[in-house]
């Protein structure tokens, strides 16, 4: 209220009245009459381009009145006094006035077109969407027909296991039970399974079912982690016993993680010298519900398996032609997971390739003999002589044996590739060779029994 906060007021506020040096909304010469309204803000300090030019346009006729537009105590004020007072006055004046003369200029005055602005979310993207049509659809006569009632008929594979306890599971099936272990080893990141033992397997049933063929099973187990349930493992045979003590460990080399995705696989198999292995029963356990890295022992009771005999294994083959010396030749690599023909030291399994000319064996080669073991690698060459014109009516015969000395040696599996294949896979690898050119074609194949070969291939029923 000084002369001090006069003098500030004066020198820093630019809403202080030059004429009376007071506050503007203070001052009696600075109140607007009732028809106007006063604007309070920073406007800039020169008129817009395009109002001067529309105000040089109306210079001579509207220079009197735009000085009567004026505020009355700008009237009276002295020339030098209004030219220092101009930023007050742009700043403060009449909107009513100032509008109803613009708007009769306004055909004058330059047109602005200004488009709305559109708000909307960064990376949204408009999409088109189109009424649908109404349509019948076209149903087939026998579209029901195709479907095969055997995938949704309820069996024992569909039923939820998780619902029954062990107790009513041995109840319903009466399959036996199977004791094993599992722990991860961090250390050495593989997992370790441990098949202790069973109890209470069923007697081995004749396949018409009308009596059981032995007083005692055979068994042993195959472990697997599943979906690769090829490189499986097995326990040795126990000989006449329902109550088998295995006690046997195995390693799995896989990491924890895929370990926990994994599982376990266990199938409780009846040993048979004389015809393929029946399956007894089998427990199947993820290895997501448990500790892996603590480990435990779990009394599980036997399902039955939707697959009722063993595989017999698989031989990988290596064939290719070469027809300017006209030569035909099979590599035997490996062979996996074949048949166990001996219950004491597993098998000793060799493979015998017979070249057969139409209906007529021409020639007969063997590898050598793989002793105590399921997974045998061989790795042999044997070439054979077949012209480029008789190579269309070629077959290669290829049966898996285990070695025995007391009598004739025990049959595991045969295919056929060539003329007579014994089925789809072996026919594409008899095609791929063809046009290969020179180039060796593997591909693996599952052992068949002599049964399906002979059935399927005239050249199985030429050779011994």
């Amino acid at each position: 209220q000084g002369l001090l906060a006069r003098i500030s007021d004066l020198l820093l506020c630019r809403w202080t009245c030059r004429n009376c040096c007071q506050k503007c909304f203070d001052c009696s010469c600075c109140q607007t009459n009732e028809d106007e309204v006063e604007i309070l803000g920073p406007f800039p300090a020169q008129t817009p381009a395009w109002l001067i030019s529309s105000q040089n346009e109306d210079k001579d006729g509207d220079s009197d009145n735009t000085i009567s537009e004026l505020p009355p105590t700008l009237q009276d004020v002295s020339p030098d006094r209004r030219r220092s007072s101009s930023d007050t006055s742009r700043s403060t004046y009449s909107l009513t006035r100032r509008i109803s003369s613009l708007e009769s200029r306004r055909p004058s005055s330059p047109l602005i077109d200004i488009k709305p602005i559109e708000f909307g979310i960064i990376g949204a993207k408009k999409e088109i969407v189109q009424p649908t049509i109404l349509r019948k659809t076209y149903t087939p006569d026998d579209y029901f027909r195709k479907f095969e009632p055997r995938l949704y008929s309820l069996d024992s594979n569909s039923d939820d296991m998780d619902s029954l306890t062990d107790e009513e599971i041995l109840s319903k099936y009466q399959l036996g039970m199977l004791h094993f272990s599992t722990q991860y080893d961090l250390l050495h990141n593989y997992l370790i399974v441990r098949v202790i033992e069973a109890k209470d397997l069923p007697p081995p049933i004749s396949y018409d079912g009308s009596r059981q063929d032995m007083a005692h099973s055979n068994p042993y187990v195959k472990i697997c982690l599943l979906p690769d349930q090829k490189n499986s493992k097995q326990t040795g045979v126990k000989r006449k016993t329902q109550n088998p003590v295995f006690e046997e460990r195995y390693t799995f080399e896989i990491p924890f993680l895929e370990a926990q995705r994994r599982t376990l696989l266990l199938t409780v198999v009846d040993f048979d010298k004389f015809s393929r292995h029946c399956v007894i029963g089998k427990v199947s356990m993820p290895l997501s519900d448990v500790d892996l890295v603590k480990g435990g022992h779990w009394w599980k009771a036997l399902v039955p398996s939707s697959q009722n005999e063993v595989e017999l294994g698989e031989l990988l083959l290596s064939l290719n032609y070469l027809p300017s010396a006209g030569r035909l030749n099979v590599d035997i690599i490996r062979a996996k997971q074949l048949l166990q023909t001996d219950m004491s030291q597993g098998s000793d399994p060799f493979v015998k390739i017979q070249l057969v000319h139409g209906l007529k064996l021409t020639k007969t080669k063997k590898t050598s003999c793989m002793r105590g073991t399921i997974d045998p690698f061989y790795n042999e060459s044997f070439s054979f002589k077949v012209p480029q014109e008789e190579l269309e009516n070629a077959s290669l015969v290829f049966t898996v044996y285990g070695h025995n000395v007391k009598s004739s040696n025990d049959f595991i599996g045969r295919i056929v590739i060539g003329q007579y294949s014994t089925g789809a896979p072996e026919s594409n690898h008899w095609r791929r060779m063809l046009s290969a050119h020179r180039t060796a074609v593997e591909q693996w194949h599952s052992l068949r029994s002599r049964e399906e070969c002979d059935r399927v291939s005239p050249a199985s029923l030429e050779v011994t």
